[in-house]
């Protein structure tokens, strides 16, 4: 498949609808079984809500798109392209702030809602502002039938709609959608990405998932559709023809596994931390000689990933236990499972190793929003935990200096929406600048951290916090840590303990120090407290990816932490 052969997403999209059985279903949800749609029902859809959108909007405009993951979300996502308006996708758990800024920032004209629960979240912004939008939503809305469109109906009723490959005026060059960063710290910014900026990462993902890939790849999504990792998956699902579940939720994710039985998935570093405690924690408990198969195909499975030859018995005993051991454990995520795709974040390299060992292949990518996002993934058939892989095809990285990692490409963003002064500062001739640090070995990109949250000691040592606090989440005592000490003469943590646990202070010391023989010297945890609270989405501590706004909870808790010092 020639990706050149394509100046928009949509052509994509057209392109393989062509040739598929048109009556296979493409689009199904797992929260509502009902709700699915074949090759030939979400063509029709798109053509039909696309009809409705035109009617209300010109070209250019924008159209904020608030829902949960559902088939809807891709229906009207490419409804709004076709329409040629761009798509400003939200996440479902920003604060009515979050959304009063993102609609005075981008004006949008149209807003697509999935429920009431969704509209309810911007109803009092529309009313402040009197503003003047058309709103159209996936379920009734308990407001004045006059004051906005139910589109239920439009996907049921497909009958009269033209069934031939509408013209698209749309080149590579447009923008597809203004993506808002969820932002660790400050306002987000809304990255506008290019249909050819997706289309890159598209066919960088293509060539990466074909050794894999068959008719009908089943492929579990549950990121939020809203952030630019699941957003340009979905576009990925396309090019391969994918069967897409939409996941209910992060809690019933190893059901829906079960149920699907998918072969592809991707996720956050987060949630494969989460499954190493949870398989290690089951391990640790096994004895007698059940231990022993557990441990020889840990070993050995370690000793492939890492590139050492196994001996002639080692490589008998070790496809003895892959029916063993191995597939037992596959067997509890629906069986069929052939890679985990990791992104939006590190994977701890010993959670990497451990996932690979036990026969469940993930592989750890790397990119950012501005970037389309994807920038660099580990092949699938030459692993290398420890690193993000090489980099996608057109897309050129050097490192600076000072170990920025820098992008250049079709991939690169056009810019933050309204934000001229904030875009050069981030893209200096064509190069965008990322923010992390790293470098290249044997052709395989290393992250050694993010040049703001790199903490300098007095001495001038810069180390890694998140190499830190990976450490310390790998136990399955703590749930979550975040290390402090810039310019302080020795480390300290913040602790959340694993909800099973209540240990003592004395009893904290010892696992903190045997985390610390991990570390170097100037790495060491010194001192630390403990809170009660968890971090999460809703009480604003995690991005939606399930990362630490770091620069939020440190200002938060500052004064436990100078307490130790």
């Amino acid at each position: 498949m020639n990706f050149n052969n394509f100046e928009n997403l949509l052509d994509l999209f057209f392109f393989k609808y062509q040739s598929q059985e048109k009556k296979n279903i493409f689009l199904q949800s797992l929260s509502n079984k009902k709700s699915s749609f074949s090759w030939e029902e979400t063509f029709l859809s798109i053509k039909k809500f696309s009809d409705l959108i035109k009617k209300n909007s010109n070209k250019g405009q924008r159209c904020l798109l608030i829902s949960e993951n559902r088939p809807e979300w891709f229906i009207a996502d490419l409804s709004i392209m076709l329409s040629e308006l761009i798509t400003v996708p939200t996440y479902t758990t920003y604060s009515e702030k979050d959304y009063e800024y993102i609609i005075e920032d981008c004006e949008p004209s149209i807003v697509v809602v999935s429920n009431q629960i969704q509209y309810d979240k911007i109803k009092n912004i529309i009313k402040q502002k009197s503003l003047n939008l058309t709103i159209f939503s996936f379920e009734k809305l308990n407001i004045n039938i006059n004051e906005y469109t139910n589109i239920n109906h439009l996907f049921f009723d497909l009958d009269k709609v033209d069934k031939s490959i509408p013209k698209i005026n749309i080149k590579r060059k447009d923008p597809a959608c203004i993506i808002y960063t969820s932002g660790t710290q400050g306002s987000p910014k809304g990255v506008i990405l290019s249909h050819g900026g997706i289309l890159n990462n598209c066919e960088g993902a293509f060539e990466l998932l074909k050794p894999i890939t068959a008719k009908q790849t089943r492929f579990l999504t549950w990121l939020p559709l809203s952030h630019s990792y699941e957003h340009t998956v979905q576009f990925v699902q396309v090019s391969i023809a994918a069967k897409i579940f939409y996941a209910e939720s992060i809690d019933k994710l190893i059901k829906n596994m079960n149920e699907c039985k998918p072969q592809i998935m991707t996720a956050v570093p987060r949630f494969y931390q989460n499954l190493y405690q949870k398989i290690n924690a089951s391990f640790m408990k096994t004895q007698g000689f059940k231990k022993f198969l557990i441990n020889k195909m840990l070993n050995l499975g370690i000793k492939k990933i890492r590139g050492i030859k196994l001996s002639f018995v080692e490589i008998i005993l070790d496809i003895f236990l892959e029916y063993l051991v191995r597939k037992k454990i596959k067997n509890q995520f629906g069986g069929n499972l052939k890679t985990f795709v990791s992104g939006g974040g590190a994977l701890d390299k010993d959670v990497g190793e451990f996932l690979n060992a036990i026969g469940l292949p993930t592989l750890q990518g790397y990119g950012l929003t501005e970037a389309s996002p994807v920038i660099s993934c580990n092949p699938i058939n030459a692993i290398r935990v420890e690193t993000v892989g090489v980099p996608f095809k057109d897309v050129e990285v050097k490192i600076a200096d000072d170990g920025e990692i820098l992008v250049k490409g079709e991939n690169v963003m056009l810019g933050y929406w309204n934000k001229k002064q904030e875009t050069e500062e981030v893209i200096k001739n064509k190069w965008l600048h990322t923010g992390d640090i790293g470098y290249f070995s044997e052709g395989y990109l290393r992250i050694t951290d993010r040049k703001k949250d790199i903490i300098i000691t007095p001495g001038g040592d810069n180390i890694s916090p998140v190499k830190i606090e990976n450490e310390i989440i790998n136990s399955d005592k703590f749930d979550q840590a975040v290390v402090f000490g810039d310019n302080k003469p020795y480390l300290s943590a913040l602790l959340v303990l694993n909800e099973n646990y209540s240990l003592s202070k004395d009893e904290i010391q010892k696992e903190i120090d045997k985390i610390n023989k991990n570390l170097s010297k100037i790495e060491n945890i010194k001192k630390f407290f403990v809170i009660d609270e968890k971090f999460t989405i809703e009480n604003g501590m995690l991005t939606p990816t399930l990362k630490l706004k770091r620069y939020k909870i440190i200002n938060k808790y500052i004064n436990n932490f100078e307490k130790l010092y």
